[in-house]
C-alpha cells in the first residue's frame, strides 16, 4: 500500500465518518461531542468548516495568510465558521454538507500540482499535507461526534497509519494506528506513555515531495 495520502483516502474518510454519523439517535445532536464545549452540531459544522478553507488554501494559494472569509460565532463558546447548516435542513442536511466541503477538498488535492505550497498556521504545507490535515480532522473530530451521539467509531488502521506518517513522524510505530492517533490528538491514552495536553501536526511537505 501507498504511503502517499491522496484524495481518494479524503473522500473514503469522510464516506465513513457521514455513513456512521447517519445512524444518530433522533434528538442527540444537541448533546456535547466528547470532551469539547460543542454540540455535536456545531463539531460538525466546524468539521465541515475546516475542509472547506482547507481547499480554498489550495484553490487560492495564499503565501502568508488564510483566505480572508468572515469567520463568526454564533454563540459565546462556539466554533468560528464561515460555514453553517440550515437548522430547517435537518441530519440529513448537515451530513450533506460534510460530504459536500469533503468532496470540495478532494477535488483541490487531486488537481493542484505537488509543487504548490499554501499558508497554513502552523506552517505552509502541500496537497498531501493539506488532505492528511483533513483526513485527520474528520477522524478525530467524527471520534468526539461519536462519544457524544453513542455510536462506534473505529475507522482503518491503514488509514490512520498513513496521516500518522504524514503530520505526525514522532509518533510511535509500534502501537496500534487508531489509538495512537487519538493519544497523538489527546484523546486518549497509551500505556507507558503520559497523556498528550499540547499538541500539533507538522504539515511541513516532505523531502521526497508528495502526490495528489
Amino acid at each position: 500500500m501507498s504511503s502517499t495520502v491522496t484524495a481518494d483516502d479524503v473522500e473514503s474518510a469522510v464516506r465513513l465518518a457521514v455513513d456512521v454519523l447517519e445512524k444518530a439517535p433522533e434528538g442527540a445532536w444537541d448533546d456535547r461531542a466528547g470532551t469539547l464545549e460543542w454540540t455535536c452540531w456545531e463539531t460538525v459544522e466546524h468539521l465541515s468548516d475546516d475542509l472547506f478553507a482547507y481547499a480554498a488554501q489550495l484553490g487560492a494559494r495564499p503565501k502568508d495568510r488564510e483566505v480572508p472569509f468572515l469567520w463568526e460565532a454564533r454563540r459565546p463558546g462556539g466554533p468560528a465558521n464561515v460555514t453553517y447548516a440550515n437548522r430547517d435542513a435537518g441530519p440529513g442536511g448537515l451530513l450533506e454538507m460534510l460530504a459536500a466541503c469533503g468532496a470540495m477538498l478532494a477535488a483541490l488535492v487531486r488537481t493542484t500540482p505537488s509543487d504548490v505550497r499554501a499558508h497554513h498556521v502552523y506552517g505552509a504545507s502541500d496537497p498531501e499535507g493539506f488532505a492528511a490535515m483533513g483526513i485527520v480532522e474528520t477522524l478525530v473530530h467524527t471520534h468526539d461526534i461519536a462519544q457524544g451521539l453513542g455510536l462506534a467509531w473505529d475507522p482503518p488502521a491503514g488509514l490512520c497509519a498513513k496521516v500518522l506518517a504524514r503530520l505526525f513522524p514522532d509518533a510511535p510505530r509500534d502501537t496500534a494506528p487508531w489509538p495512537t492517533l487519538l493519544w497523538t490528538t489527546g484523546r486518549g491514552d497509551l500505556p507507558g506513555r503520559p497523556r498528550v495536553t499540547k499538541w500539533r501536526w507538522n504539515g511541513a511537505p516532505r523531502v521526497s515531495g508528495g502526490g495528489s
